[in-house]
């Protein structure tokens, strides 16, 4: 079960916007992630919960940011309900989309176990609904990821396989990579893995 910590940042200017302090391991239905995020000062800022199934379909996602809540769910392709801070109003939304993505590294895990790409593939295109802070505000956002290699690094404990993907934003054509090994970001934009105390897990598929 990987516990540890990332350090969050501004991709553009590098502001610092806090730390995500997580932890995740299989379970009976695929996959779940859980943290709690702090602001630079350390305060509690929101958190994250987020399960999928075998297939790295999303059946659970709750999120908390700036008093804003968020529940959702693949429903009807994706169905969400988002609370305010007062608890007074809440709005439902759907979108045909494949997932969700935002500024948690548990999005990156959740999109490459959802896609299953060799390096030998091409670009998958993929519709998410991004919720982005500071009020989990709904977006939908298309992306292309691509597996570019998978390399075996050695470490203390044994080779460690680490998978390089490059991800395309199809509005603007912006790119950029990410590096997972297993359901550990090591680095992608705005992302830093500061702090790991136990290995990653590496996912194995239902018909294997």
């Amino acid at each position: 079960m990987p516990r540890g910590r990332y350090s969050l940042h501004d991709p553009h200017d590098h502001t610092p916007l806090g730390e995500e302090h997580f932890q995740c391991a299989p379970g009976p239905s695929g996959w779940r992630y859980v943290s709690q995020v702090t602001t630079p000062s350390g305060d509690h800022s929101g958190s994250v919960d987020l399960a999928l199934d075998d297939l790295g379909r999303p059946i659970r996602l709750e999120l908390h940011a700036g008093g804003w809540q968020v529940r959702a769910a693949a429903l009807d392709g994706v169905t969400w309900v988002r609370t305010d801070p007062t608890g007074a109003h809440a709005t439902e939304g759907n979108v045909r989309a494949h997932a969700f993505t935002g500024t948690s590294p548990a999005f990156l895990v959740a999109i490459a176990r959802l896609l299953r790409l060799t390096p030998s593939a091409a670009a998958t295109r993929v519709r998410l609904v991004a919720f982005t802070d500071p009020v989990l505000a709904p977006r939908t956002v298309d992306q292309s990821w691509a597996l570019l290699k998978r390399e075996a690094h050695a470490t203390d404990n044994g080779p460690l396989t680490v998978d390089e993907y490059q991800v395309t934003a199809l509005d603007t054509g912006e790119q950029h990579p990410v590096h997972l090994a297993g359901d550990v970001v090591l680095a992608a934009p705005g992302i830093e893995l500061e702090d790991l105390r136990s290995p990653p897990t590496f996912f194995t598929d239902p018909e294997d």
